[in-house]
This record gives C-alpha cells, sequence and structure tokens, in this order.
C-alpha cells in the first residue's frame, strides 16, 4: 500500500515508536495518522478502530485524551503492518 506521511504524521509516528515509551499521545493526533491508512472511527462502546481493506483494527477506549501503554503498542503493531517501521518513520515511504 503506497502512502506518504507528512512532517506531522512523521512526528506523531516518532512518538509512538519513542523509547522510553511516550505517554502524551493524543488520540486525535493518533487518529490523523491512522486515517492516512484507512477509515477510523468510533465503534458503538467508544473504542477507536481502523478499517483497512476490509480488516478492523480496533485500538480500545478513548475515554482519556492520551493513548495508554497498551494503546501505544498496539498501534505500533498497526503501523508496522502497513509499512511504517523504527527505520522508516524519519523518511517519506512511498
Amino acid at each position: 500500500m503506497p502512502f506518504k506521511l507528512d512532517s506531522r504524521h512523521r512526528a506523531i509516528a516518532q512518538k509512538i515508536y519513542g523509547h522510553p515509551l511516550n505517554h502524551n499521545i493524543q488520540w486525535h493526533d493518533v487518529c490523523s495518522l491512522l486515517e492516512r491508512f484507512g477509515d477510523v472511527f468510533e465503534t458503538h462502546n467508544g473504542n477507536w478502530a481502523v478499517s483497512v481493506d476490509g480488516d478492523v483494527v480496533s485500538f480500545g477506549s478513548t475515554r482519556t485524551r492520551d493513548l495508554t501503554e497498551d494503546q501505544v503498542i498496539k498501534v505500533r503493531h498497526f503501523l508496522e503492518s502497513v509499512g511504517v517501521t523504527r527505520d522508516t518513520r524519519k523518511s517519506r515511504a512511498a
């Protein structure tokens, strides 16, 4: 799946892959990044999810402004599945 990350989305990806784990990653920033790969929506029970080619990945509750540690890990795994890795997060992927 070809995609390009602008500087704002690369900055969000850097936060997601940061070490030690970043605790101030906001949902609205992550949703903006996830929209590059699929349809982002809130489920009936308040979870954020993304649908890519018919597959749905849920990231859990959005009751707080920032992602939890588990949610950051889930987003990392999703990004890796679409080709955004630690090695490619600083450059434009195509």
